[in-house]
């Protein structure tokens, strides 16, 4: 697949360091190894190699999702990809979902989303901060899913507007003082997720959880430990990204099985 002009590139210089450009006619970028003029980029094909200025090599990737993520413009903290990854799964995210994502952020978790619901799905995500949405949108844009979302500028005190939802991705401060406005969007057997940073968040809620039709509820913490690939020292990279948050999930159940009142909820 040849590179063409306005494209974004992955680019990874010999020594490891990495860049996500969009390259353009008679440009270049600068980095410590030499410059990397995009002329030589345009026309080329994804995986082939250049040279910067000082003859060092620079390989031409195709961005992918983890790449979008490490390098989207933020303010906000994000979705760790090793957690993304395993809260996509326990949500079963698929084709033609109608998925609601709460706290959009700078949009990592909702790229992802829109990146799985596909053309005729749809991600309706509700941020009450317009800094953050400017940004978001911006995201959404460079990776091409912008028209699978609905932005809403919009608190959730006041309830989602969508009804019969697939799953939903719940990632605020008090999460537990809405899980009822998450039951009442979520179709029969609805996915919920959940990220709490801390404990105190976690038991929260749980207990509120427990006073709703919600069952199926489980929690989990990712650790990952890279490791560096010199076939001659292999060990553990000095580094680790240990606990980043607690995922929560549950899924929505009727409450004619259980005995619940409506009207309590």
């Amino acid at each position: 697949m040849s590179i063409k002009e306005g494209e974004r590139v992955y680019l990874r210089l010999e020594d490891g360091k990495n860049y996500l450009l969009k390259v353009e006619k008679g440009k270049f970028f600068s980095t410590h190894l030499g410059n990397i003029y995009f002329d030589q980029i345009i026309g080329r094909e994804f995986g082939e190699e250049i040279y910067t200025s000082q003859g060092k090599k620079v390989y031409l990737f195709q961005p992918g999702i983890v790449e979008n993520v490490f390098h989207m413009k933020r303010k906000t903290q994000i979705v760790y990809p090793k957690d993304l990854g395993f809260i996509l799964l326990m949500l079963d995210i698929k084709e033609n979902d109608r998925v609601i994502d709460v706290g959009l952020g700078s949009g990592a978790m909702c790229g992802a989303l829109a990146r799985l619901v596909g053309e005729k799905g749809k991600v309706y995500a509700y941020e009450k901060r317009e800094e953050f949405i400017s940004i978001a949108r911006y995201n959404l844009s460079q990776w091409g899913w912008e028209e699978r979302v609905e932005i809403k500028e919009k608190d959730i005190k006041d309830g989602f507007e969508e009804r019969e939802i697939d799953a939903l991705f719940l990632d605020v401060p008090n999460p537990w003082d809405y899980l009822g406005e998450c039951w009442k969007a979520l179709r029969g057997g609805g996915r919920l997720a959940i990220v709490s940073p801390t404990a105190g968040q976690v038991m929260e809620v749980l207990r509120g959880l427990q006073t709703l039709p919600f069952r199926e509820t489980e929690v989990w913490e990712n650790l990952f430990r890279q490791y560096k690939t010199n076939p001659s020292a292999f060990r553990p990279v000095d580094r680790m990204v240990a606990h980043t948050t607690y995922m929560i999930f549950s899924r929505k159940v009727l409450p004619s099985t259980l005995g619940f009142d409506l009207k309590e909820i």
